[in-house]
Order: C-alpha cells, then structure tokens, then sequence
C-alpha cells in the first residue's frame, strides 16, 4: 500500500483518481439512517476533499464543467414538464409556497453571510448546503470566476470555499429538514401524519362514485365459454361489445376457435354456435352478466387464453383528455379492456390515485389487448416505442443552444450578469423537456440516459469540485469557523417554517400534502423519503413534484445571485 502511494499512479493518470473518488462517493452515500441517507453527491464530495488532501492533485476545469452542464441540461430536461405545468392555476398553490421558500432562503442565507462577514464563496457554500441544493456549487463557481478585479488565487480561493462550506452545512441541513417535517412539526401541532394521509388517501380515491371501480379496478379475468345459447349466434363481436358498453358492462371478446382454428381478430366477425371465445372482462362485468346463461358452458382453452398483453408507454399531450383524472379516464369508451398500469411524472414513477389529474408530459403505461391498447394510447397522447437509444442530436444541440443563450453578459456596477454556459443548459434543458412533452416522438432520452447525466454528471462533478479543494480543506474551514455549521442550520430551518406557517394558516394545504410541498420547495429527497415513511404511504408526495421542479430551478440560480450580493 505504502509502494502504491509512493508512485502516485494518479499524478500521470488523474481521471483514474476521478472514478475512484465517484467509487468511494456512492459508498459513503449509501450511510443512512432509516429513511435519512447522505446520499451519492454529499458522498462523492466528501470523497473527493479526502482524496484531494491527501494525493494534491489539480483536475482540468474542462472535466469539471462537462459533468455539470449535462448535469443541468439532464435537470431541466426532467423537470420541464412539471415546471411549466405548475405555472398554470391548479399548480399555482403549490408554486407561490415553494417561491416563498426559496426566496426566504436566499435572504437568510445572504443577511447571515454579510452578518458573518463571509465573502462570495462561502455565501454561496451556505446557501447550497442549508438548502440542500448541489447544483449552487457549480453556478456559484462560474459566478465567481466572472468576478472583476479578484486574481487567480482569489479566484481558485473563493471557489474551493463554495465546496467547504456546502460539504459542512449539507448533511445537517439535509437531517434537519426531514426532522423538521417528518415528526417535529407534526407533533408539535399533534397531527397523526399515517392517519391523515389514510384519509385523505380515502378522499382522493372517492369510493362509491364508481362501483365498476371500486369492484374490479385491478381485477382482470380472461374466461373461455362455447357458444350454446342462441343470444350470440349470428351477431358481430362488435356489435357485441357495443350493447355491453352501453350496459356498462366493460366484457370484450379477444379470440375466437372455430372449427380447431384460431381466427384473425376482427371486429365484424360474425360468431356461430359451437365457436369458443376467449372473454376479457373486470369481474364484476362478468358477475352481472352471467357468461354461462348468455354464451355457454365454461372451458379450459390454453391457446385461446394464452394471448399477450401490450405494454404502452404514452405520453400525455391530448387536449381533451388532460385535467381528466384516473377515474374519469377509465369511463371513456376507449378505455374498455384497458388498464393504467403506471405514471411516471419528473421522470420517477408517480403513486397515482383515482383522483390524480393526468398532465402534460405524464408517461401513462397502459396494458391490456394490443388491439385495446393502441387506439387507447392514441387517445391519451402519443405512444413511444420503448427505447434504450438516446437521440444525442436532441441532447447536443440543447446543451449548445443553451450555453449559446448564456454567454452573453449584462454589466451592472462593473459586475458583468449572465446566465452562463451552465445556467443557459438549465433555461434548455426545461425548454426541451417541455417540448419534448408536447411532442414526445422527438428528443428520446430514456431513464438511464437521464439518470446518468443527471445523477453521474452531478457526482462527477462534484468529485473533481472536492479534488480540487481538498488540499485547502483544512485552512478553508478554520477560515469558514464551525459557526458556520451553526448558522447553516438555521438558514435551513427558517424557510420551511415561514412556508409551513403561510401553506398552513394562509393557503389551508392539507397537512401531508404541505410537508411534500415543503420538501420539494427545499429539493430534499431525503425528507419526502421520511415523511412517506412517518406516513405509511405515498400520498405526501403528491405535493412533492411542482415544488420540487420550481426549487431546482430557483435555488440553482440563487448559486449565482448571492455571489453577486456578496461581491
């Protein structure tokens, strides 16, 4: 071990120490406590100042700001839909809190900052930790190095600090946040977070409005009966179908076996006595209707039952259907036969109820018949094929077009102002999201792909960040003093009390949906992971996505903004 420090392998070979940094990052992220982890990127930095430390090595900037655009385009991308979406009236709620949050935020951080007699790069340190945001770190360093009349070192100084102390205020922060909203507050004003979530649980989903629903939402039965009874003989399978629609009954007939063979699925085949048909029907429709008595005797077809079911993924952009919920969804006509198996809404699969509002840019996955299926995705929106292969065109020209956009400068008292190469990614990123929610057949960026620029462009980043910095650690945090864990850690708390003071007694937010709203205004996965814990259930996180996509947005900006303030 001592030979292989000695030689230092990694002076000629710095990107070996950048894998092995993101390597021993995502071990240390994976410390938790309960629902309560430090998480891949805290990991990651933490590493990186160690490893730093210890080998001294400079990584090139380039390294550094590649991982961090992608990062910031791969963010908006995700976010886009929903940011755009919560613009709109029935989001606004939810946005005007998670505003709230974020500029009290960015105030406390700065009054603390010029209190303490901090300088650009530990104000924006305090800022991103205390509100658990790690993409200030990056737009907070391109801030600084458009500063005027700082040098190199001071430069190289402020920066490093932006690191330190974001690495000392995160991990409390993000501990006291879902504290904070997981168990303090609702003790404090004695509310029993599984109960009300159970209830509101019970709201949303409206039982008894829709029997059908209620009955059989998940129940699917796949029965094969002879015909014997006169009722079907010489009537067309649609012709069928259409009386039990309009019975309301949802029984449709999948295949038909005639004369040994399976028949081609049509619609206008007329059926005959001593043909079997294979029955698909939500069990209460085929209760009521009573198969044996109006078809014929049941039996054990394994070709005929065997049939495959569609899978579709698709994307909703259909006017006439978006604002509809679930259960509204499932009473079209189109929908007879076919199944909401998921949503995925911000790219993270979306715990839907009966009541949830479908939006733009949601990914509904239907199943059922491919027949049902298609036309019903068609309905919805746009159906996408799945696909492992990412449109890097897409991807290439929305990064260019965004670090294009964030060039150029204003200069205000000798300060030039400008979103940046990383800040414009962001402003894309969210444009492109959103386009690509609209018109979902262009820009394909599956899960994977997004999660590695979003998730692996981050923690690279924040590797070479720690590298970097990590030779100045040690002088860095007697400068920063351990009172900057202290302040930290109010500059968390003070946001998320004003906004639960204002969602609470001014906008009337449901308890379990305020604390989602609160996490997500904060941008603390960490916290909606306790609280959904704490509450048994899912439903908190109904309040999670809208603010969650505005805080990414506003609190990776306030990155450059308190630098500016401080300067």
């Amino acid at each position: 071990m001592i030979d292989f420090l000695d030689r230092n392998i990694f002076q000629p070979h710095p990107e070996l120490l950048v894998f092995l940094t993101v390597a021993l990052g995502f071990l240390i992220g994976k410390l938790r406590y309960r629902a309560i982890a430090l998480g891949a990127v805290t990991g990651c930095l933490v590493a990186g100042l160690l490893l730093g430390a210890q080998f001294e090595i400079t990584i090139d900037a380039t390294v550094k700001n590649l991982f961090f655009t992608l990062f910031l385009f791969a963010l908006g991308y995700k976010v886009g839909p929903q940011f755009f979406r919560g613009l709109k009236k029935d989001g606004l709620p939810q946005v005007v809190n998670a505003i709230i949050v974020c500029v009290t935020g960015l105030l406390v951080s700065w009054g603390f900052a010029v209190m303490l007699g901090y300088g650009p790069g530990l104000s924006a340190g305090l800022l991103g930790g205390a509100l658990t945001q790690s993409a200030v770190i990056g737009v907070a360093q391109d801030a600084i190095g458009n500063l005027p009349g700082l040098s190199a070192d001071q430069m190289k100084t402020e920066e490093n600090l932006v690191a330190i102390g974001y690495a000392v205020t995160y991990p409390l922060g993000t501990i006291l946040c879902a504290i904070l909203l997981a168990n303090v507050l609702p003790r404090l004003y004695k509310r029993d977070l599984a109960a009300e979530s159970a209830r509101l649980a019970q709201e949303l989903d409206a039982p008894g409005d829709n029997p059908d629903l209620a009955e059989g939402y998940y129940e699917v039965v796949l029965r094969a009966y002879t015909i014997r009874r006169p009722d079907l003989v010489g009537r067309t399978i649609d012709d069928f179908e259409k009386q039990q629609q309009e019975l309301g009954h949802r029984i449709y007939l999948t295949r038909v076996r005639r004369d040994g063979t399976v028949l081609d699925h049509d619609q206008r085949t007329v059926l005959r006595e001593g043909d079997t048909v294979a029955v698909s029907a939500l069990r209460g429709s085929l209760v009521d209707f009573d198969a044996r008595t109006h078809i014929g005797p049941e039996t054990d077809d394994v070709e005929l039952l065997g049939y495959e079911t569609e899978s579709l993924h698709v994307v909703a952009s259909d006017r006439a259907q978006l604002g509809k919920t679930v259960a509204e969804l499932r009473r079209e006509p189109f929908m007879v036969g076919v199944y909401v198996d998921r949503i995925y809404r911000s790219g993270s699969e979306f715990p839907y109820r009966l009541s949830t509002k479908l939006e733009r840019g949601d990914t509904v996955v239907l199943t059922g018949p491919k027949r049902l299926v298609d036309p019903a995705g068609r309905a919805i929106g746009k159906p996408v094929p799945t696909s492992f292969a990412t449109d890097m065109l897409w991807v290439g020209l929305g990064v260019f077009l965004g670090g294009c956009v964030g060039i150029p400068a204003l200069t205000v008292s000798g300060v030039p102002i400008s979103l940046s190469t990383s800040g414009g990614a962001l402003i894309m990123g969210l444009v492109f999201g959103w386009i690509r929610g609209k018109y979902p057949t262009y820009g394909n960026v599956p899960p994977g792909a997004q999660w590695f620029m979003d998730t692996f462009g981050l923690c690279a980043f924040v590797a070479v960040v720690g590298i970097n910095a990590g030779p100045s650690f040690t002088s860095g945090l007697s400068t920063a003093g351990w009172g900057l864990l202290l302040w930290g850690a109010v500059a968390t708390l003070i946001p998320l009390i004003v906004g639960f003071l204002v969602g609470h007694y001014v906008q009337k937010i449901r308890f379990p949906i305020l604390m989602g709203v609160l996490a997500g205004g904060q941008t603390t996965t960490a916290a909606i992971g306790a609280i959904n814990e704490q509450s048994r259930s899912q439903i908190p996180t109904l309040g999670y996505t809208i603010p969650y996509a505005v805080g990414n947005v506003l609190l990776t900006i306030w990155g450059a903004v308190i630098v500016i303030l401080n300067h």
